[in-house]
């Protein structure tokens, strides 16, 4: 081969190896860092760059997207002694490639150092339950000192979560006692409450239904007694207003007679001494006695007075005539319809009417 064709076809593998050199593609959300004769010269961006062959090299290839870095459980020791290991979640972001390249020799594990130890300072001076119900503080407390201290390396630590927290088994279990201790006892409260507020409602309900129950009585009791004034002004009203004679009233007298025996809890009733001289009227008014009958009545009671102005005795042996005793039963028959008598009386009478006998049965 000719010797002027290689040094040719060497030059041109020179050339394609230089331009392909000299050419640099750098992706989308990556920075390069170049360093010319080991010195740092600059930072690609994204696109087409140009660099110098042979004396620019690419040092680190970064990615400058928001990452996530989630750290193993780590035991820490809260204020009251216990150990609790807990997991942390970190967001971060590379502001500063230079910064990040050169500034610290490993980022991701300086970051995962820091937050333990500032971690451990912080749950050192709180307790269990405040450690548990305290994430927020926590995280900003981490935030703030992982900000401070990731400035200089060209990191932003946009958050810092808290993934879990995991006491010990015992003490797991003490807090599910707890827990449910609680949870009964706030039972319990509820349970009482209701039985509080049903007791009341209760009793309210008694009290209203006595209430009611009393007034209702007391509105009959007076609906009762107006009732009964009234029928007792009607009849006397109309004894008045038909001008009664005697006769009337003393039938009127013995229509009360059946009323004295008829309560279950008397022994005794007593009989008026005007009885014999109301069932006289009675036997005349009804005209059932003739006047021999009568006279000789009175001469028969009479006779057995023992003196004038004394209330006369009945004799053992005497036996009233048959006339005076069927008018005396008659008028114990009317006694008992004497009432509702005189209340239609009372409305239908215009004028004095002779008192009209009716049949009842016997009582």
């Amino acid at each position: 081969m000719d010797p002027v064709v290689v040094l040719a076809l060497v030059a041109a593998l020179v050339v394609i190896f230089l331009v392909a050199s000299t050419v640099r593609i750098v992706p989308q959300a990556r920075r390069y860092n170049i360093e010319r004769f080991g010195r740092y010269r600059r930072t690609l961006q994204p696109g087409l760059n140009l660099v110098v062959p042979v004396a620019d090299r690419i040092n680190t290839k970064l990615d400058v997207r928001e990452q996530v870095y989630s750290s193993d459980p780590r035991p820490v020791i809260t204020e009251d002694n216990l150990v609790v290991n807990i997991d942390t979640v970190l967001y971060y972001q590379i502001t500063d490639p230079r910064a990040a390249a050169y500034e610290v020799a490993d980022y991701l594990q300086a970051i995962d150092q820091l937050t333990v130890t500032t971690l451990r300072n912080v749950i050192g001076s709180m307790d269990l339950e405040e450690t548990l119900t305290s994430r927020e503080e926590i995280n900003s407390r981490l935030r703030a000192v992982l900000d401070d201290a990731t400035g200089k390396w060209g990191i932003r630590v946009n958050r810092v979560e808290i993934k879990a927290i995991d006491p010990p088994h015992t003490i797991k279990e003490a807090m599910e006692k707890q827990m449910r201790a609680e949870r009964d006892k706030r039972a319990a409260i509820l349970h009482a409450e209701g039985e509080r507020q049903a007791k009341i409602l209760t009793a309210e309900g008694t009290k209203q239904k006595d209430i009611l129950e009393a007034q209702g009585a007391q509105q009959a009791m007076i609906l009762r007694a107006d009732g009964e004034a009234k029928a007792v002004e009607l009849v006397f009203q109309a004894v008045h207003r038909n001008n009664a004679d005697p006769k009337i009233l003393a039938y009127k007298y013995l229509e009360t007679l059946p009323h004295l025996a008829r309560s279950d809890n008397n022994t005794f009733w007593v009989i008026p001494g005007e009885l014999t001289e109301a069932v006289r009227t009675v036997t005349r008014a009804f005209g059932d006695q003739p006047a021999e009958a009568a006279q000789s009545g009175e001469s028969t009671t009479a006779g057995h007075g023992t003196a004038e102005g004394r209330t006369p005795e009945l004799d053992t042996n005497w036996t009233p005539s048959l006339d005076a005793a069927a008018a005396a039963d008659e008028a114990g028959k009317q006694a008992a319809a004497a009432v509702n008598d005189a209340k239609a009386e009372a409305e239908a009478a215009k004028s004095p009417q002779t008192p009209r006998r009716g049949h009842t049965p016997d009582a």
